[in-house]
Formats: C-alpha cells, structure tokens, sequence
C-alpha cells in the first residue's frame, strides 16, 4: 500500500544513508580485525554488524574473537577503530551521491535517527555539508535507552517533531535500522545507493519489512515530490 499523501515527517538513517561513511568504517574495522587473526568478508562484515552501536558491536567482535581465535578481542578495537574511521572520515567522507538536492526536495519535517556517538554524528553531518539540514533535529542512540535494532531512537525523533510514528517514514540501510523503524510502528524505505551495498544487502532490507527499495537519491527525490 503507498503511503504517499499520508506521511508527516521524514527520518533518516545517517550512515550509508546520507554520508556514505559504512563503505570506509567497513574497510578500517576489517584490517584492524584481520591484525587480530579475525578475518571477514566484507559483505559478510555488513550483514552482520551493520546498524548496530558501539557496545552491541564489541560485544558481538568479542564473542566471535574467543571462538575463532580463543583470545579475547583487545581492550583497544573501539578506540582504535574510531581513530581510524574518523581519520578516513576526515579525508575522504562524502554525502551519498545525490543526498542534498534530494533533501532540497523534500517539504516535510526531517530528522536523523542514528546509532553513531552524538559528536561524531554531527560532524560526519558538518563535514558533508549537511548539518544544517537537519539541525536541531539529530538525534543520536546515545540520547536513549537502547539502540537499533529496538525503536527507541526513532520513537525519541518521532517526539521530538511532534509526530506521531505512524505518520512518518524512515529511510534506512540495515536490517537493524528497517527492524528498528518498523518496532517503532513507521513506514520504512530500504535505502541502496551506499557505496557498500550490493544486490544481497537491498534484498535483505526488502525481506526485513521495507515497503519499498530505493535505489539512489535520483529515485528519492522524483518519490519526494508526492509529497508537495
């Protein structure tokens, strides 16, 4: 069914979604790991670690490092995958192709909705150009009690625009995320223009609950213009 002409605010997904950071954290986090003896394919890599925050990410890295490796993961990965994404950041992070004339197109109330730290959210979003897009409304799983794959994030944004959930869309790029807008009772679009999806990474987020797959921000912004 087309939620087309029922919706009253748009949230969003920040990583893969409107700055393309998952392809260089994919690229960082494995060759850290693979240092450790853990070795990943990166498809694999995004299906199963994808969407998820910092401590439900080590938590999942420690129990495959004690059962791949018998050792424990080191105290260190978190703080030296975030100086290592935040360098590439730095130099190389771009908004996914598209985002902003997307964004120029969109008339309804927007936030973002992520499991990024609430700091480095912001600036991933300053860098890119696009922190003033949504400023105020950005809205990090540090600000609630639990992370994706549960609601809370996006029922925490949903409030703060004064929206009921059931009148927004959220437009993501993991299971986690499509698990989390939909707990959160919200019409969800899977999002594949990220530099780190692939055929089995969209079909995945369609099998999860999306109503639709959007392939890129082209696509968005022609299915925005409904909206008007």
């Amino acid at each position: 069914m087309s939620v087309m002409g029922k919706l009253d605010a748009v949230i969003f997904d920040c990583d893969g979604v409107l700055v393309d950071s998952e392809i260089l954290a994919i690229e960082v986090e494995i060759t850290i790991l693979a240092g450790y003896g853990l070795v990943y394919d990166p498809a694999e890599y995004g299906r199963r670690f994808l969407g998820l925050n910092d401590a439900a990410f080590r938590e999942a890295l420690a129990r495959d490092s004690l059962h791949l490796t018998g050792r424990p993961l080191p105290e260190d990965f978190l703080h030296r995958a975030h100086t290592q994404r935040w360098d590439a950041c730095q130099e190389r992070l771009t908004e996914v192709a598209g985002c902003a004339a997307a964004l120029a197109a969109l008339v309804l109330p927007k936030a973002v909705a992520s499991s990024s730290g609430a700091a480095f959210l912001r600036e991933k979003l300053r860098l890119t150009g696009l922190l003033e897009a949504f400023d105020p409304h950005i809205y990090s799983a540090d600000l609630v009690a639990r992370a994706k794959p549960y609601p809370d994030v996006f029922l925490h944004a949903a409030e703060a625009l004064d929206v009921a959930p059931a009148r927004c869309l959220a437009i993501e790029d993991s299971v986690n995320g499509v698990t989390s807008a939909r707990a959160a009772g919200m019409t969800v679009w899977g999002f594949a223009g990220g530099g780190h999806m692939d055929d089995a990474s969209a079909a995945r987020l369609m099998a999860a609950g999306s109503e639709r797959l959007v392939a890129d921000w082209d696509e968005a912004a022609a299915l925005f213009a409904a909206f008007r």
